[in-house]
Order: C-alpha cells, then sequence, then structure tokens
C-alpha cells in the first residue's frame, strides 16, 4: 500500500503517565526545576500501524492492554509522549458511552452540542437533525434530558450523530456493546453501507465475530504494546491463545501456514497431542461431503503425561472463521479420567452436515473442565480443512441447510 492511499499512520506511538505528589510538584517539573514523579505508568510502548482508504482494522485486546488510550490519541483528545499519528480527512469516533453529552441537556440539545465540535454548523445540524432523531429511535426521549436515559439510549444517540455525515475513518469502540440487538444489527448495517462508500473504519471490539466478518486486517495489542498484525482470523486466533497461555505460564503458541494458505494456530502445553484428524463417510476418509450427508469426525489423541482429566472437543468454522458448531466430551457428559502415559484415545463425532455449500474449518482441542483456560493440553486452530458442496438437495441460501416443510392455503 502506498503512502498516498494511507488515510491513518501511527508511527511509534508511546504514552507514559506521570504521577506527582502535588499539582504543584507536576507544574514544577514540567517548569524543569527536577522534581521526579512518585510514580511513572507505560501504557503504549512503539506502536506503529496504518489504514488504509477504505480499509477496515480491527483491534483487539484485554481490558487494560491500552486499546482505549491509543484510540484517544489517534482522535487527538490525547497527546503521545512519543511518536505521532498522520490522519488525513475528517474522523468520527465513538469512544467512551456519551462523551461529551451535558446530562441537564436534552438529546436533541446535546445533539447541536456535538455536532458543533465535530465542526458542523446550525445550519447544516439543522438539515440531518430529522434524520438523527429517526435512526436513534427513543422517541419523546430525544427532548428529554440526557440523565434520564439508559447506556443503551446514549449508544443510539451518539452513534446517530458520529454517523450522521460520512466521515473519511469511523472509529467504534466497545460502546457498541451496551446497544441492544436490533439496534446492534442497525448499527453494523450502517457500517457497512459506508464501508461500501469507501469509509475507513478502525473497530475495537472483543467480539470476534464482528472483526472477522467486518476487518480486512486486525492488530492486537498486548501489555501496551502491538504483537500482531495480520488476517482477522490469525489474529482473532493468537488473541486465543494467549489469553490461556496468561493462565497457564508452560503454554506453547505456534503457528504455521497451510499448504492451502490458512494460519494453523497451535496452543499447549503437550502433556496430550494431537495423532491425526480426518472425515469419514461411510468408513472412507474424505474432504469433500454432500449437503445433509451422514459423516464422522474421527480425532485421535496421545497422552504423554499421567493426567486427572482428558476432555476433546472441537468447533467447525466457516470461511471466515466465524463458529458454525462446537462442543466437547465435557458438554457431552463423556469425560475421561485418570488417562495414563503412552494411552492412545480415539474420539469419534457422528453428525449430520446440515451445512451450506462452501469451504469449512475443524478446531480442536484437549483439556480438562469445560474449556481450555484451565489446563490446556492443546488447541489447534485449522487442523483440518474440508469442502461442502450441494449434491442433490433444493437450492438454497445461507451457511446452514434447514428443509423446512411447506403447506400453503387459500385463507379467503
Amino acid at each position: 500500500m502506498s503512502c498516498s492511499n494511507k488515510l491513518l499512520r501511527v508511527d511509534n506511538v508511546g504514552k507514559v503517565f506521570k504521577q506527582y505528589k502535588s499539582e504543584w510538584h507536576r507544574i514544577a517539573s514540567l517548569a524543569g526545576l527536577g522534581i521526579k514523579p512518585v510514580e511513572v505508568h507505560r501504557v503504549l510502548n512503539s506502536i506503529s500501524f496504518s489504514v488504509g482508504r477504505g480499509e477496515a482494522v480491527g483491534v483487539i485486546g484485554q481490558n487494560g492492554a491500552g486499546k482505549s488510550t491509543l484510540l484517544k490519541i489517534i482522535t487527538g483528545t490525547l497527546k503521545p509522549s512519543e511518536g505521532f499519528v498522520q490522519l488525513e480527512g475528517r474522523v468520527s469516533a465513538i469512544l467512551e458511552l456519551g462523551m461529551g453529552f451535558h446530562p441537564d441537556l436534552t438529546g436533541r440539545q446535546n445533539v447541536y452540542h456535538s455536532a458543533g465540535l465535530m465542526g458542523f454548523t446550525p445550519s447544516q445540524i439543522d438539515e440531518v437533525i430529522d434524520e438523527i432523531e429517526a435512526f436513534a429511535e427513543i422517541g419523546e426521549y430525544f427532548d428529554e434530558p440526557v440523565r434520564v436515559y439508559s447506556s443503551g439510549m446514549q449508544m443510539r444517540v451518539a452513534f446517530a450523530v458520529a454517523t450522521a455525515w460520512r466521515p473519511e475513518l469511523l472509529i467504534v469502540d466497545e460502546a457498541l456493546s451496551v446497544g441492544d440487538a436490533y439496534f446492534q444489527h442497525k448499527s453494523f448495517k450502517k457500517i457497512r453501507e459506508f464501508r461500501e462508500m469507501g469509509t475507513s473504519l478502525l473497530l475495537v471490539s472483543h467480539d470476534r465475530g464482528a472483526i472477522q466478518a467486518i476487518c480486512d486486517r486486525a492488530v492486537l495489542i498486548d501489555g501496551g504494546k502491538l504483537v500482531k498484525d495480520g488476517e482477522p482470523e490469525e489474529v482473532v486466533d493468537y488473541y486465543n491463545a494467549i489469553i490461556a497461555k496468561k493462565e497457564d505460564k508452560s503454554t506453547n503458541i505456534i503457528q504455521t501456514k497451510r499448504d492451502d494458505g490458512k494460519v494453523m494456530t497451535f496452543s499447549g502445553d503437550k502433556r496430550v497431542i494431537l495423532k491425526s484428524i480426518e472425515l469419514k463417510k461411510d468408513g472412507n476418509s474424505v474432504e469433500i461431503v454432500g449437503v445433509g450427508e451422514r459423516v464422522t469426525l474421527v480425532i485421535c489423541v496421545e497422552v504423554l503425561e499421567n493426567i486427572d482429566e482428558l476432555v476433546l472437543g472441537y468447533m467447525i468454522k466457516d470461511r471466515l472463521g466465524q463458529s458454525i458448531f462446537g462442543t466437547n466430551t465435557y458438554y457431552l457428559k463423556n469425560t475421561i479420567e485418570h488417562v495414563k502415559s503412552g494411552q492412545q484415545v480415539e474420539f469419534k463425532f457422528d453428525f449430520i452436515a446440515n451445512l451450506g455449500s462452501g469451504s469449512y474449518s475443524v478446531t480442536t482441542s484437549a483439556h480438562s473442565g469445560h474449556t481450555h483456560i484451565a489446563d490446556n493440553y492443546f488447541w489447534i486452530d485449522n487442523a483440518f480443512v474440508f469442502e461442502v458442496v450441494n449434491l442433490n438437495k433444493d437450492e438454497f441460501v445461507g451457511l446452514a441447510w434447514l428443509p423446512p416443510k411447506l403447506e400453503v392455503n387459500y385463507v379467503r
């Protein structure tokens, strides 16, 4: 991507917060009188990435990783301690819930206030105020003080204002998560429309589905550092792995590229290893199955150390890496206990492939309990890839085959 095509450039950005004994000590320090802070807390360290025109980039990371601080620096509400941010075009941001709203002003008054701070004139706001009110859908509350609003109502008005004019760059923090399901769908529809018109997007979310469905790239912030920048599925899988590693320091994380281009992410302590994984139909290994055919997922593992409990699970994902269906032997009430070193165990999951046509991958994991967080023996994303084709079913669209029984009656 050429420099001229970069809408946002974050270059070696760092942020340090300093705490002094008093405000006088802070002023004295700024005046160069040699007063040192009592505490120095580094939040960001050498963050560098860019966003191209029309590109959507997801930002993920655990709470406290520095994501919100980074967004405030990008939007100019906070200055970096090191590095710089270069931004071309108008940016519209939805960061902290209700940020900039005055609790004693009505929703309508806050719209004029917030949009004014964004640089729009009263006459320009007049032209879109009815659209903002209609999009927010809060009825008579639009003319009530914001202090009586729920968090979801504040979100509706904030989003409606931020998207009343199409920006070159739209930044959305986790604030959307407080909205109800209906408004979330409505908001993401608006975001997709902006994307089709060329707006760039910076989306901060813990929702892996949203990141993978909307974004072209993702960046992972951990401990104030950028540790991964790449395809959304690859980055989200790595994020999932480092969460487990923080619970179990013995966990290893390895990413390798398969022959088909997909990145296989491995994490685990290797007390149990994957020997083989295959999909079978009528006893034969297959990589292509028909819609609605009965298949068996066969997973064989070997135990390298004595373990008290063994749970084996799998997850089927679509081509974007979004989860379609997953289960494990804990949920199926078939946990194995006291497994000896050297034993090999084969698991067979028999099911009907009620899936739409397309490419799918299988993630598999071995652990104790109902998740891999406590004892992660192994977790392997994209361990197996297969295709589903429609051989003999009626034509349909979507990721699931849910054939209905149709009945049509004349009622008059």
